[in-house]
């Protein structure tokens, strides 16, 4: 007779559990015993293989868990995927034993035959990650290195599986470097480069010689408008190349996507509160608070909150927001999980400095050109509002043991109001403020319906996802703008506080302010993915999508009017190839990945254009090696039907144009020694044009950013003795020179940069210190908009933990 589960956790003693214990050693000991007495006269197969995969009792990879052959001296650790492997084991019955510091050791059996000299076990461990993450960081190992994920192939396959690549940028590493504003984060993405921060404070970043915005959480559709608090970051995943066919053509660029993985709820009591202050006026508290709901852990909750001021480092500038952030989720029953994760966030701010050249002065690099560091020609009294939400649902069903049903609607509203402020540079002493008052709000809506598979058709395993997308996007736009008078830019004496709300305000009373819908696009796409084991080291992948998107076009409701609708279809395939050398350690990978861009209009003789193609041929090595995690690549990126102006026929254009982007990437993650953890990546990018415009053919583009980037970042803790949790870390970035304009007739340059970082830190399992400063040399640099980069910046942090 089975008893109520409160009984049943009544009747659990201490007493009870340790006669469990001694009865389980006991049990497992006989029946090793049994088999080694049959089989002692067999002759041993020195071939045999036992591995598996480890996870937490919520499902992530157990990273870290020491795993030995009890009655032997074998042992390894599960690595960054949670597997492990014994090879040259003789037939035999084994006890397979996992360890982490301060729980219980859990076991599991493995047997070895000749007719099945394979043991394949999945062991699920009774903690959860969150618990396994604070015994990494306190006892050490490789913990920058977990890249497992759900989204970056909509399927739970591992990064030596996936022919893709792609870099991870986990909260811990966010945390140790004191990462308080969200592009700072960046600093660890190969190629990533320093952003280009918009007018309203939305970032765009590189990948692959391509600018990419950042318009994915959680792997759907998140158009932000505004600026990201990291503070319910859990990670950033930046998946590389042209990723059409997984993610549509809205979301990603020909270089990759950046996606937003949101802090989720787990089950057990726990929280932290944070307060950080540093240069130039930096407050910052947040909160992070997780509990169960009820007595079964069915129902969670996970509350994280950020309130951030700070001003610039120049003359004028600020920036104020909040954000509150609940997720909730409810495990229904053993099949059916609901998952609602929000986002709210309300910000105030000056507007980022851009800074358009002119070809009319002798300048030629911001070096030149000699604008002073720290003036901002702006001022605090013009300034901007901007409010975002994000909601995000998800229900997950468990069909069968082999298939689940995965339904995700997402929608978010993101706006900016008020005023911002452009600088355009008319001759080498003067310059000229640009000042548009507007009201833009974003609205969009993703549904997708995944269902995904892992079953075996004979002997091959495979490993699918099929969907449908829909996503939408309405932008509205109320805006005018107006010019100041022309000051000079190294002395602007007076004129320079003549810019101010009550000198601009006056000046909107002349021109009309213009009303119109500026975005309203539809894209609706069905996609399927299959990675398929040839064997248990070689895997294919083949994945196509279709996709029809709707421009509605421009309106204008002062005319009534509509200008530039248009649809288009287009497909992206994708293929890949993967070979383990050695088994979940080391891999060869190569793949072909789509992407495409959607082009309105036509020619002189009214054929309408066709999305631009972008194709990618990428060929490397994957390493999840002992102590060093690490992925060397080449890719060679090919775009087609570029438009060009139409040589004989004027105010028209032509769809023959070409460009290419192609180069190397390495990422490495180490642990080679107890509490010594490095993050280090170097890229070398050769973009250009091909086939253009002659003013700009077989030139750099300018949003390629520099040809050579690199990121560094080692860092040492104690992890044992009376100082255990003390430690400190040093790295920086370097990127080579860049063009902010580069044509035949204008080139205008950006000089290279290095820049160091270094911090100390000391982090207890009940409270953490830090403190970190950014820009140790006080370099002078500049992003892509030519907006000065912060100098010498300290940071110092105390968390609470409970």
């Amino acid at each position: 007779m089975l008893l109520p589960l409160h009984v049943m956790n009544s009747l659990r003693s201490p007493l009870i559990r340790q006669q469990t214990f001694y009865l389980k050693q006991i049990l497992e000991s006989l029946l090793v015993t049994i088999v080694l007495a049959i089989s002692v006269n067999a002759q041993p197969n020195p071939s045999g293989i036992i591995r598996g995969i480890v996870t937490t009792i919520d499902g992530a990879p157990a990273q870290g868990i020491a795993v030995s052959l009890r009655n032997t001296s074998k042992g390894t650790i599960a690595n960054a995927n949670g597997s492990f492997e014994f090879r040259n084991m003789p037939a035999g019955v084994y006890i397979v034993e996992f360890s982490l510091i301060g729980y219980e050791t859990s076991t599991a059996g493995a047997v070895i035959t000749e007719d099945n000299p394979t043991a394949d076990l999945a062991v699920r461990l009774d903690f959860s990650s969150r618990k396994l993450d604070e015994v990494i960081i306190t006892s050490g190992g490789n913990r920058f290195a977990r890249k497992e994920s759900d989204d970056v192939s909509k399927m739970p396959i591992s990064n030596m599986e996936n022919p893709q690549v792609y870099t991870v940028v986990s909260k811990e590493l966010m945390k140790e470097q004191i990462v308080t504003d969200y592009n700072s984060a960046f600093k660890n993405v190969p190629g990533a480069g320093i952003a280009e921060i918009r007018n309203q404070g939305r970032t765009t970043s590189i990948s692959r010689g391509f600018a990419t915005p950042q318009l994915v959480r959680n792997g759907v559709g998140s158009f932000t408008y505004s600026s990201v608090d990291p503070a319910n970051l859990e990670r950033i995943e930046v998946i590389k190349g042209p990723s059409a066919t997984l993610f549509g053509s809205t979301l990603s660029s020909f270089g990759g996507l950046f996606n937003r993985v949101t802090k989720k709820p787990f089950d057990a009591f726990k929280g932290e509160v944070s307060f950080s202050a540093g240069s130039w006026d930096l407050n910052r508290l947040t909160l992070d608070i997780n509990t169960p709901l009820n007595e079964d852990k069915s129902a969670l909750v996970r509350v994280n909150t950020a309130m951030h001021s700070e001003r610039s480092f120049q003359d004028a500038g600020f920036a104020r927001n909040f954000l509150i952030a609940p997720s909730f989720s409810y495990a229904v029953n053993d099949r059916l999980t609901l998952l609602l994760d929000v986002e709210f966030s309300g910000y105030k701010a000056t507007s980022p400095m851009r800074v358009t050249p002119s070809a009319r002065g002798t300048a030629r690099s911001v070096t030149e050109l000699g604008l002073p560091y720290k003036l901002s020609f702006a001022n605090n009294t013009i300034n901007y509002s901007g409010q975002q939400y994000n909601i995000y649902g998800q229900i997950k069903y468990k069909l069968s043991p082999q298939w689940t049903s995965q339904t995700i609607v997402s929608r978010t509203r993101s706006s900016a109001d008020g005023n911002v402020v452009g600088l355009t540079i008319l001759t080498d002493s003067t310059l000229r403020q640009t000042v548009t008052n507007q009201d833009y709000p974003y609205y969009g809506t993703n549904f997708q319906q995944n269902f995904i598979g892992d079953f075996r058709l004979g002997p091959l395993r495979n490993r699918i996802v099929a969907g449908i997308d829909v996503y939408t996007l309405r932008a509205t736009r109320n805006d005018a703008m107006v010019n100041m008078p022309a000051l000079n830019l190294k002395k602007p004496g007076n004129a320079y506080n003549n810019f101010n709300l009550a000198k601009v305000s006056p000046l909107f009373a002349t021109p009309a302010f213009t009303n119109f819908v500026s975005f309203n696009e539809r894209t609706y796409s069905a996609y399927a993915s299959d990675v398929l084991n040839v064997t248990d080291r070689l895997l294919l992948m083949a994945s196509l999508r279709i996709d029809r998107y709707s421009n509605l076009g421009t309106y204008f409701p002062s005319a009534d009017s509509t200008a530039g609708a248009f649809r288009q279809t287009a497909l992206s395939p994708k293929f890949g190839i993967v070979y383990q050398i050695v088994k979940d350690e080391i891999s060869l990978f190569g793949n072909y990945m789509n992407g495409f861009s959607n082009v309105s209009g036509s020619d002189f003789f009214g054929n309408t254009f066709k999305p631009n193609q972008a194709n990618q041929f990428e060929g490397g090595i994957k390493l999840d090696y002992s102590f060093v995690t690490a992925t060397f690549s080449y890719y060679d990126i090919s775009v087609t039907n570029v438009t060009r102006d139409d040589p004989d026929h004027v105010n028209f254009s032509i769809q023959d144009g070409t460009q290419v982007s192609k180069g190397f990437e390495a990422e490495l993650i180490a642990n080679p020694a107890p509490g010594l953890n490095i993050v280090a990546g170097f890229t070398y990018n050769d973009s250009k044009y091909t086939k253009s415009n002659e003013n700009i053919q077989g030139y750099r583009p300018t949003t390629a950013g520099p040809p050579r980037m690199a990121n560094l970042w080692v860092s040492y803790r104690l992890v044992k003795g009376a100082a255990k949790g003390l430690g400190a870390g040093f790295g920086g970035i370097y990127g080579s020179e860049s063009f902010q304009t580069n044509t035949k007739t204008f080139t205008f340059t950006i000089p290279s940069y290095t820049v160091l970082d270094a911090s100390v830190f000391y982090d207890k399992p009940r409270y953490r210190i830090g403190l970190k400063a950014d820009n140790l040399t006080n370099e002078k640099y500049w992003s892509y908009r030519l907006a000065a980069q912060n100098p010498l910046r300290v940071t110092g942090s105390i968390t609470f933990k409970f």
